[in-house]
């Protein structure tokens, strides 16, 4: 019997965590990309991991694909040790990189035909996988038709279909849409979680679009200088952000009302830009009439006003402060470490 994607390669039971992460670390010559980082991913699970640029997502996601050498620590893959089996570990795993890797003089067969030849799959089998693959991502009538005329959503696709043609227990998807526009974006999503729930393949994604982790995302592992500071669901860590967030479309400078609203103990996380400025209060409906009253009385024109919940893209900021850092022992420094600390409780 030939074994699904998701299903058990070899004779024994299927591990209840399919990803394993114990202390890894790696050094490089002063730096440390990774700073002895531990979680776990569930079989079946679509875990997501984000982080600034230069956090430690890419270090990460190499060293469990083996293209990495830890500097120490340990990481199990689908029951296969990183560093005693790495064959293993390979033979275990798909992976779709961020840039491009098709071969787009040949057709999307072709490319499928070479993947599935440097695996060893017999000829036969070969045939039967390769149709299945199209099948899932809905390019069985383009199979014949050279990649260069693919679109950027096709040619995503046919990358997700040969990830899939060895069927791998554990899926590596690194930012998986990445230029390609919102509703092509959304038809990959779709796809990524057909496959997630009928193949029950466990999915490692890294991804800068937040709209994504929220939509695809069980869990989610936020990193920030090679540490993970936060593990939990979408809903759990918006849950965990505590207030409501208030939206100013404004006409004119703003620095003095920036600048009154910082003298404020209970507005938090202020963001400008564009001519909007966002920030965060405890209670929006009870706050409103106050901060209405300040910008009467600094003269400012507001244009428009809105009021919601705290979105995953707030909470990420509020933990990593985006690509402005303060400095150690500021008031919004101390309240973003007292937030982690919550969430990794």
């Amino acid at each position: 019997m030939t074994d699904r994607p998701g299903e058990p390669k070899t004779g024994s039971d299927k591990p209840a965590d399919a990803i394993v992460l114990t202390d890894l670390k790696k050094q490089f010559g002063d730096l440390v990309a990774v700073d002895k980082v531990s979680f776990s991913v569930k079989s079946g699970e679509l875990f997501g991991l984000l982080g600034p640029n230069g956090a430690g997502k890419t270090t990460i996601i190499n060293m469990l694909t083996t293209l990495l050498i830890p500097t120490s620590g340990d990481a199990v893959i689908a029951g296969f040790d990183i560093r005693k089996d790495p064959d293993s570990v390979r033979n275990n795993i798909g992976i779709i990189f961020q840039d491009p890797s098709l071969d787009i003089g040949l057709t999307g067969r072709e490319n499928l035909e070479f993947h599935a030849i440097m695996y060893n799959i017999e000829a036969v089998e070969r045939k039967k996988r390769i149709a299945e693959v199209l099948s899932v991502v809905q390019l069985a009538d383009k199979a014949d038709t050279l990649v260069e005329y693919y679109s950027g959503g096709m040619k995503r696709r046919l990358e997700i279909a040969r990830g899939l043609l060895h069927y791998p227990k554990v899926l590596f998807l690194d930012e998986p849409t990445l230029g390609l526009d919102a509703q092509t974006r959304r038809s990959i999503w779709d796809y990524i979680r057909n496959l997630n729930r009928e193949y029950q393949t466990t999915v490692i994604l890294t991804t800068h679009y937040m709209e994504e982790a929220n939509f695809l995302c069980d869990r989610i592992a936020i990193i920030d200088h090679g540490k993970i500071i936060a593990l939990d669901t979408p809903a759990d860590l918006k849950a965990g952000y505590q207030g409501d967030v208030i939206t100013l479309v404004t006409e004119g400078p703003v620095d003095h009302l920036i600048a009154r609203l910082e003298e404020v103990s209970w507005v938090q996380e202020i963001v400008s830009g564009n001519g909007s400025l966002s920030f965060t209060v405890p209670c929006g409906e009870e706050n409103l009439p106050e901060i209405f009253h300040l910008v009467h009385t600094l003269g400012v024109t507001v244009r428009s006003v809105s009021l919601r919940k705290p979105s995953l893209e707030d909470v990420f900021i509020h933990l990593t402060g985006s690509t402005i850092r303060e400095q150690d022992g500021t008031r919004r420094a101390a309240m973003r470490e007292k937030f982690r600390r919550r969430m990794m409780r």
